[in-house]
């Protein structure tokens, strides 16, 4: 069963990286802790403007602070632990359907073959990314 998951693992893989999808992680809690924290230390320090200034100068430090933290979808693949492999392997196994191939390759040269099946396949993917990591996306640069 091992062999398959990598299979799979190996064609969403290469299906994200034909399309130049991009991912991140979203940390708006780290934002919000920032904006937070410089608009309760701005209210401190200069009362009702300085959590008005605070809050600004916060938010703008956060924003910054979780912009531009996108990674290609391959390598956040190959980092994801067992679990969620299993379950993204389940999901994409479930449109393969009977499906028979003998390697990686075999299985990559059939789906990218079929237009219908890699809609379907980079769709599946796409979904399990941004309902299950809870992830952004992007495609290209």
């Amino acid at each position: 069963m091992a062999p398959r998951i990598d299979d799979v693992m190996r064609l969403c893989c290469e299906l994200s990286a034909h399309d130049q999808i991009k991912v991140a992680v979203k940390s708006s809690a780290k934002g919000a802790a920032v904006a937070g924290g410089t608009a309760f230390v701005g209210g401190l320090l200069a009362g009702p403007a300085g959590i008005a200034v605070g809050g600004a100068v916060g938010g703008l430090l956060g924003s910054w602070m979780t912009s531009g933290q996108f990674r290609p979808l391959p390598q956040i693949l190959m980092e994801l632990p067992p679990q969620q492999r299993q379950q993204l392997y389940a999901q994409i196994n479930d449109l393969l359907g009977s499906l028979d191939w003998m390697d990686a390759a075999e299985l990559v040269a059939l789906v990218m073959g079929n237009a219908t099946l890699q809609q379907q396949v980079t769709a599946a993917l796409i979904s399990y990314v941004t309902k299950e990591l809870r992830a952004e996306v992007r495609y290209g640069d």
